[in-house]
């Protein structure tokens, strides 16, 4: 690694430096490439993202509407005790007669200890009655929260795992999880964030708002001189914070999959004593978040700071002119210059403050929670780009749907070029050849030739650039791909197990496979020998990629689940690689008795196992040199006679000669 990449210091200054101009070229910094960067657009502004939001509720509108009134009505009721202190303060410890409103029902409050009690109990009931009626509301929101959250993970896997290839090599395993874990899952709290919270304040400040002007309205007057302070702090703030937080999803992201990554090859990481450069690389971009966050804390902490200065100050201020106001009308009533009934009183002041509390306190809380809002808004900005990437070939109009009693299994490639995104140099060059059904065609050539490739577009995991591949006379590309994947079985080299039982790995492959039909597919490919030795037997449980089992045995699982599949065209990638003699002999019967009836594309670097082929393809550099059978092409002087007399013939070792070192003599 290059060194001005080994200090998370240096990446983090040039990081704050490249933001304050160019916040792409900030991102870059982190390592995210340029393809990253042009593919994302930058932050969405609030109003996009929460339109986008609001459509991902479709179907949880009802139940978000009934708890937001709910909310309303015990945000209300969580108002009316504060008047309470008025009566208190103006009725029982003053001499003031009380309200009109309580009408004929006054007499029953004559004495100052029964009205006491009636106040001290209608502020406990009503306040019980509103904390019910809120917990009802948050619960209902919880559990809608926990909904979309499960839809939104749902539907960024859905698309995910059909993106193209490349991209989700992009991403990583680990990468992946982060994001469903992190942003999908910080989609679902906007619910809080965006829209509870928000309602809250809405009609508790709307509520004291009114209550105020009734109470005094100059004072109100001056309490709303705060609402510039509140524009001004989240203009300055909040759109700094956001971008941030989308860079430090993106680090974390990047992390995840590297931490994956390396976990996966602990193997290859042992076996170059590479511990300690793994753990330096997790150290480094930890370091490098947690400046991020520090960072964004700070910003954060603009906030916090002005509204710990602001609440105090707005409340000296009120509680010092509210208080000149009483004494002023107190001297007023004394000298008969006003009506008593109009002037402000000890308990409309202290009324006032208390709703003032009321008034400040939501809108204080939501600027606390601004940096988690805005978190959750970046996380929702970094799902919205993955899902408006294009999926893997999405179906044309029309597309055919096949299955395998209308498919006869004949595969043809017209004039097929192909080369990888990003790369100028075709793979495959004017491939032309005509498969047909049930036919075995075997792949031979040098590593790089194309015959792997040319599977993968056997498979449609790519398209080809120019060209086309037709199943039994119709494009692919006009073929609803669910469906032809269904008609594919694949055992490749590098196996590949989930972490499970052996059945349900063996049984992946065909959905509703009985324990019966499991058990014969596992007989067919030589597994259910060691299989039947193990404690569990088919319940025993195989680790991640099947790390509990020798090569040999994960083979033969993954061939148990193809011939479980019972596929109409098959493709085998040096299936038996890694078997030993015995269980290479007893599965190639196996294997005979599955290609039967099917087209077969074999991949093979032992020429021994492909002689029996219908037909062998050699190819070098994207192109079929040669093809026929085994015995026409050994008859001719051709590339593929040279390649099995070289792994037939004896090897050639050098001989040491102590005094000339080594020279190369058959032996």
């Amino acid at each position: 690694m290059s060194k001005k990449f080994r200090s998370s210091r240096r990446r983090f200054e040039r990081y704050r430096e490249a933001i304050k101009t160019d916040p792409d070229r900030g991102r870059a910094d982190l390592g995210l490439r340029v393809d990253d960067l042009r593919r994302k657009p930058r932050s969405r502004n609030f109003y996009p993202l929460f339109k986008q939001f609001w459509a991902l509720l479709r179907g949880h509108r009802r139940l978000l509407f009934s708890a937001l009134s709910l909310l309303g009505i015990s945000t209300l009721l969580g108002l009316i005790p504060f008047y309470g202190t008025k009566l208190v303060f103006d009725n029982v410890l003053g001499n003031r007669p009380l309200p009109k409103w309580f009408g004929s029902y006054a007499h029953w409050f004559e004495n100052r200890r029964v009205l006491l009690i009636a106040v001290a109990l209608g502020m406990v009931t009503i306040s019980i009655l509103a904390a019910l009626t809120s917990l009802w509301s948050r619960w209902q929101t919880t559990r809608m929260t926990k909904r979309v959250q499960v839809g939104v993970r749902k539907r960024v896997f859905e698309h995910t795992v059909r993106l193209p290839l490349h991209r989700v090599y992009d991403l990583k395993s680990g990468g992946v999880t982060s994001i469903l874990r992190e942003d999908a899952g910080g989609v679902g709290d906007l619910i809080f964030s965006m829209l509870y919270n928000p309602w809250r304040a809405v009609v508790q400040l709307s509520g004291v708002l009114v209550i105020l002007s009734l109470i005094s309205w100059k004072l109100l007057l001056g309490s709303l001189l705060l609402l510039p302070a509140v524009w001004l702090t989240h203009r300055t703030w909040i759109n700094k914070i956001r971008p941030i937080h989308r860079d430090i999803r993106q680090t974390r992201q990047r992390v995840d999959a590297h931490t994956t990554e390396s976990f996966g090859g602990m193997r290859v990481v042992r076996s170059f004593s590479r511990q300690n450069a793994e753990t330096g690389y997790f150290a480094r971009g930890m370091h490098l978040m947690s400046r991020q966050e520090v960072l964004s804390w700070w910003w954060s902490r603009g906030i916090d700071i002005a509204w710990d200065v602001i609440i105090p100050v707005a409340s000296a201020l009120l509680l010092y002119f509210g208080g000149g106001k009483v004494l002023a009308d107190m001297h007023q009533v004394q000298a008969g210059q006003m009506k008593p009934e109009d002037a402000l009183t000890v308990g409309s002041l202290v009324m006032f403050l208390s709703y003032l509390v009321a008034l400040l306190g939501p809108i204080a809380t939501l600027a606390n929670s601004a940096t988690g809002l805005q978190s959750n808004l970046a996380g929702l900005d970094r799902i919205l780009d993955l899902l408006g990437e294009s999926v893997e070939m999405p179906d044309r109009p029309n597309a055919k749907l096949v299955t395998r009693q209308n498919t006869a299994g004949e595969v043809r490639f017209e004039n097929v070029s192909f080369t990888y995104a990003g790369a100028k140099a075709l793979v495959l060059n004017e491939i032309t050849i005509a498969v047909r059904p049930g036919e075995m065609v075997a792949l031979v050539g040098p590593s790089g030739a194309g015959k792997t490739t040319l599977c993968n577009l056997v498979a449609r995991f790519y398209d080809p650039v120019d060209g086309g591949i037709f199943l039994d006379g119709t494009d692919l590309r006009d073929i609803q791909l669910d469906s032809f994947r269904r008609l594919l079985g694949i055992v490749e080299q590098d196996t590949f197990l989930f972490d499970g039982t052996i059945a349900e790995n063996i049984a992946y492959g065909k959905r509703g496979a009985t324990p019966e039909q499991v058990e014969e597919a596992a007989r067919q490919a030589n597994a259910h020998e060691f299989i039947d030795k193990l404690p569990e037997k088919y319940e025993a449980i195989i680790g991640e990629r099947g790390v509990k089992l020798s090569g040999g045995q994960r083979q033969r699982l993954t061939i148990a689940r193809a011939l479980l599949a019972d596929p109409k065209i098959l493709i085998l990638d040096e299936a038996t690689s890694n078997l030993d003699s015995e269980s290479e002999r007893l599965i190639q019967t196996s294997l005979h008795r599955l290609m039967r009836g099917r087209t077969t594309f074999v991949i093979a670097h032992r020429l021994s196992t492909i002689a029996h082929a219908d037909r062998i393809l050699v190819m070098d550099a994207g192109r079929i040199i040669e093809q026929g059978p085994h015995d026409e092409l050994m008859r001719a002087d051709t590339r593929y006679r040279d390649m099995v007399l070289l792994q037939t013939s004896p090897p050639v070792l050098p001989k040491v000669s102590p005094a000339l070192g080594s020279t190369p003599e058959p032996l």
